[in-house]
């Protein structure tokens, strides 16, 4: 791994395999194309059908006429038939109005994100473009937070050892970039406890600093006893997602159900922000965009727990093993919503009380430390089990995520870089430490 001309030749590797994959998908779009026009010729045959359709009822009788009609009406049903499977595969490249990802240049977003695949212990024949396509939006998304911090660091460690004054502007640094209080003590003072046991240099210094920061990142989410965050089959999985107006909640309550449904989990969505006249709205573009099914009140000021009720009754009647619910932005300090949101969770634990409850609670990343209150808050009175970390891409304040694990001691389960429906992954603690500390 620290054999640069071994790195590129590896990933030059796993870059022609996903070029061949590529012009295979390419193959099978060119041979829809093929049976797509072939299905647009027996559309102009059926309109010349139906033109000398309209030539025999001029020349012949009434009955004649008319058994032409139920012929040419059968016909039609047929054809219209054949219209809808060439109309599906058509939209097979774009079924979920998604544009797939281009393989892009063999760069050093390529490098750096198959290098991060290949330390989690990926084959060369087991990576993909959509995992590429992730790892270079979420490394391009902490670009802001990394110029703030890392740049900087790197400029004042040079590859001159470790000093305490150094350990002074790291300390700087990690305020800076929102990463806590709490957090950058404890990463100071294991870095000075480190110091005065041997020299560090400033390479040492780094992988040091990534190794602190994943170890913060992670003991929440290792106190949870669950890793990464996915429904259980058999049984129903209620994920609540809670936050103040404007974090992006209802956005990224679609982005997971794409990414539920995507991933074959049977998913239904509870439009539960009735106090938002077009947050239903706005949840079944989403819906459709995802094929899931939204379940909503369209009357005015209606109750957010029937509409719970509601979607419980349907997803048991359905099986559904996924049912993600969009409740009201809140504040601390609106009781009557705090109010609203515990009688969603009395209404749920009777209705399923096997039901697998998730709270969790949206942030905006580049909120800084005004997010971290947020949570703060939140956990004394939502019952929160997670965190979802959104806005990351363009934002100076990424390092908030290690703020609201250390002193809210909360699992961040998910985390959003970039706009697209895709955009929003499970949270992996190595490749954010690495996308967040990568220096070239």
């Amino acid at each position: 791994m620290t054999n640069t001309d071994n790195s590129r030749e590896w990933a030059a590797q796993a870059y022609a395999l996903l070029k061949k994959r590529q012009e295979q998908q390419k193959q099978e779009l060119e041979k829809q194309e093929q049976q797509k026009q072939e299905l647009e010729k027996q559309e102009q045959q059926k309109q010349e059908l139906e033109k000398q359709e309209q030539q025999k009822q001029e020349l012949e009788k009434q009955e004649q006429q008319k058994q032409e009609l139920e012929k040419q009406e059968q016909q039609k049903h047929e054809l219209e038939k054949q219209e809808q499977q060439k109309q599906e595969l058509i939209d097979i490249p774009n079924k979920e109005n998604i544009a797939e990802p281009e393989l892009g240049e063999f760069d050093d977003n390529f490098t750096w994100s198959a290098m991060v695949l290949a330390a989690q212990g990926k084959k060369i024949n087991q990576i993909s473009i959509d995992e590429i396509d992730w790892l270079t939006k979420l490394r391009r998304g902490l670009e802001e937070t990394r110029k703030g911090f890392v740049t900087e660091l790197l400029d004042k460690l040079g590859d001159d050892p470790l000093t305490p004054e150094s350990l002074d502007d790291l300390e700087t640094l990690l305020i800076r970039a929102d990463v806590g209080i709490d957090s950058t003590d404890k990463v100071i003072s294991s870095l000075r406890t480190k110091l005065n046991e041997e020299v560090v240099g400033g390479e040492a210094g780094i992988k040091f600093l990534k190794k602190e920061l994943k170890l913060i990142i992670d003991k929440p989410i290792k106190n949870s006893g669950t890793d990464i965050l996915v429904p259980q089959k058999g049984k129903l999985n209620v994920w609540l997602l809670v936050g103040v107006n404007g974090v992006g909640k209802t956005t990224t309550l679609g982005k997971l159900a794409h990414l539920s449904s995507k991933s074959n989990y049977k998913t239904l969505i509870a439009a539960a922000d009735t106090f938002r006249a077009a947050a239903v709205e706005q949840l079944k573009v989403w819906g459709e965009r995802s094929n899931v099914d939204v379940i909503s009140n369209q009357s005015k000021n209606a109750d957010p727990a029937a509409v719970v009720f509601d979607a419980i009754n349907s997803a048991k009647k359905r099986n559904v093993d996924l049912l993600l619910v969009d409740t009201a932005g809140r504040l601390q300090t609106k009781n009557n919503l705090m109010d609203e949101l515990a009688k969603i969770k009395k209404i749920i634990d009777k209705k399923v009380p096997d039901a697998l409850v998730e709270s969790l609670l949206v942030l905006d990343a580049s909120q800084g430390q005004n997010g971290l209150k947020q949570a703060k808050s939140f956990a004394k009175s939502a019952d929160l089990s997670g965190a979802i970390i959104t806005k990351l891409d363009g934002t100076s304040r990424g390092g908030v995520s290690l703020a609201v694990s250390e002193e809210v001691n909360l699992p961040i389960r998910f985390i959003g870089a970039g706009e697209g429906i895709k955009d929003l992954r499970p949270f992996n603690s190595y490749e954010f430490v690495e996308a967040m500390l990568a220096d070239k």
